[in-house]
């Protein structure tokens, strides 16, 4: 039986190492995102029409339900903040840093 770590953080003393989607998951994503935007008025236009078979013709990628949200910097796919387009271990480094404007760590 084969056992698979998948850590998003190693921590080392005061050395730490992030963990990013693999390049390849990435680039998918964004090919995805720029067919989406790249069929979007013909998608539309057939939906209006009422045409299902010349939608089923379109390429798979280029309806929007195939997009996954995933954080802006990393590329993870879990424990993604719309507002902030962010995971939330990215958005808790950041806003502990002062790098998100207005957030801050809550205390009452």
């Amino acid at each position: 039986m084969k056992c698979m770590i998948n850590f998003q953080i190693f921590k080392f003393s005061n050395f730490q190492i992030k963990i990013m989607a693999k390049e390849s998951i990435k680039a998918r994503q964004r090919k995805r995102e720029k067919m989406v935007e790249k069929y979007a008025e013909k998608r539309k236009a057939l939906k209006e029409a009422g045409d299902y078979k010349a939608l089923d013709l379109l390429p798979k990628n280029a309806s929007p339900v195939r997009l996954k949200n995933r954080c802006q910097l990393t590329g993870r796919p879990r424990g993604y903040l719309r507002h902030f387009g962010l995971s939330r271990n990215m958005f808790r480094d950041m806003a502990l840093e002062g790098k998100i404007p207005g957030v801050k760590k809550a205390s009452w």
